[in-house]
C-alpha cells in the first residue's frame, strides 16, 4: 500500500497524468508528420526521481513508418506535434529535446531506452497505443505495457502501473541502449509550455550511458 501511494504522489507531482479526450485534424496530423531517417526504434522514457529513485512517468517514442510520441496521461504538448488521445504526430528532434528537457530538471532525471526493431514491429507499436483512448489520472505505465506486450516480439513485457518496474523489464530485452539524462531546470516546469520556450540543443543535457 505505502510503495502505490509514493507512487501515486510521484505521478501527480510531475503533473503528468489526465483523462483528456483530444483529437487533431486529419489535415494537422498529415501536416506534421516526420518520419526519421534513422533505423526504426522504439524509445521507452522513463522519468525518476532524483530524491526516491520512484518513477513518476513513462512514454514511448516510436519511429516505425513514422515517428510519433505515446504519452499517456502525459502534460507535454505543442501545437507542432498534434495529439490524438496521447499519441502525438511529427515527433521531429526539435519536439524530442523539447519533451526531455520539459522532464529532466532538479526533481527527476530522464532514463532514456532505445531498441532498434522493425519497421514492421515499430508500426504494430503504433497501432497498438492508437486503440487504447485517452488515458485516466496515474495510468501512464498501464498503458504503456499493455499496448507493447500486444505487439509480437514483446509478449514477454508484464503489464504493470509502475514506471520503474517498465523501465527495468525492458532494460532485459537484449539491444536496448541506455542513458540517464539530468539537467538543473526548475522542479516546475510548466511555465516552459506557458511561455513557449525553445529547447536546448539535446547535446547540452548532462548524460551518463
Amino acid at each position: 500500500m505505502r510503495s502505490m501511494l509514493l507512487l501515486l504522489a510521484s505521478l501527480l507531482a510531475l503533473s503528468a497524468c489526465g483523462p483528456e479526450e483530444k483529437w487533431a485534424s486529419d489535415a494537422a496530423v498529415t501536416r506534421a508528420s516526420y518520419r526519421d531517417p534513422g533505423p526504426s526504434s522504439i524509445t521507452l522514457y522513463t522519468m525518476v526521481s532524483n530524491d526516491t529513485g520512484a518513477g513518476g512517468h513513462s512514454a514511448l517514442m516510436i519511429n516505425g513508418s513514422e515517428r510519433v510520441l505515446y504519452d499517456p496521461a502525459g502534460s507535454w504538448n505543442h501545437p507542432a506535434a498534434p495529439e490524438r488521445n496521447d499519441l502525438h504526430y511529427g515527433f521531429t528532434p526539435w519536439q524530442q529535446s523539447f519533451y526531455i528537457d520539459y522532464h529532466a530538471r532538479t526533481t527527476y532525471h530522464v532514463v532514456e531506452q532505445t531498441l532498434t526493431v522493425p519497421q514492421e514491429t515499430a508500426d504494430a507499436l503504433i497501432r497498438s497505443v492508437m486503440q487504447q483512448g485517452a488515458a485516466p489520472k496515474a495510468y501512464c505505465t498501464r498503458y504503456n505495457s499493455t499496448a507493447l506486450k500486444r505487439v509480437p516480439g514483446f509478449e514477454g513485457i508484464g503489464v504493470t502501473w509502475y514506471p520503474v518496474d517498465l523501465m527495468e523489464q525492458f532494460a532485459e530485452i537484449p539491444g536496448v541502449r541506455t542513458r540517464k539524462i539530468y539537467d538543473d531546470d526548475p522542479a516546475y516546469n510548466r511555465t516552459m509550455l506557458e511561455a513557449g520556450i525553445v529547447p536546448v540543443a539535446a547535446d547540452a543535457f548532462t548524460a551518463a550511458n
